[in-house]
């Protein structure tokens, strides 16, 4: 699956939506959560669940940010479709069977508002659990890669200390 840049138009209302993939953050237990809780729900549409940042998530959308997808929920349609934030859990509503009214009503002006302060309040609860577990908002992985709001990703290779390692941000 080639996956087009988020915000292209890819003529949705022609183009059905036959199964959506699901970029999830494999180190983050809301996450590994959602992908649990999303799998035992009834789908109208398929979904397939793809770790964020992983070899298989470039193999199937190269053209994707993946570094990006680890900071946001990206899905991914079938048909290159691509979907961010609040509109990735709009539309992972809208695959399941007992959910799918209430994606109707997210796709709303109002509705769209609610789906965004629901994804906001996850992403801030996202960063309180990572600043607990690597201290000071600092987001860890555990393939030497961390995230540090003040200085952006930093690689250090596992092993490494802050003694024997040079630290590269990636700007």
């Amino acid at each position: 699956m080639n996956a087009a840049p988020a915000g292209r138009d890819r003529d949705a209302e022609r183009v059905p939506v036959l199964g959506l993939t699901v970029l999830y953050d494999t180190h983050c237990p809301l996450c590994a959560f959602l992908k649990k809780w999303l799998a035992g729900q009834a789908q109208l549409v398929p979904l397939r669940f793809v770790p964020a940042g992983s070899e298989e998530a470039a193999r199937r959308c190269p053209r994707l940010d993946h570094r990006a997808t680890l900071d946001e929920i990206t899905v991914v349609g079938d048909a290159g479709q691509v979907y961010q934030g609040a509109a990735a859990w709009v539309v992972v509503l809208w695959a399941l069977r007992q959910y799918r009214p209430l994606a109707h009503r997210l796709s709303t002006p109002t509705g769209a508002r609610l789906a965004r302060g629901a994804t906001l309040a996850a992403a801030k609860w996202r960063e309180a659990q990572s600043s607990r577990r690597w201290g000071g908002g600092v987001y860890g992985r555990g393939d030497g890669w961390r995230y540090d709001p003040a200085a952006g990703w930093i690689f250090e290779p596992p092993g490494c200390d802050s003694g024997g390692c040079r630290t590269v941000p990636s700007r």
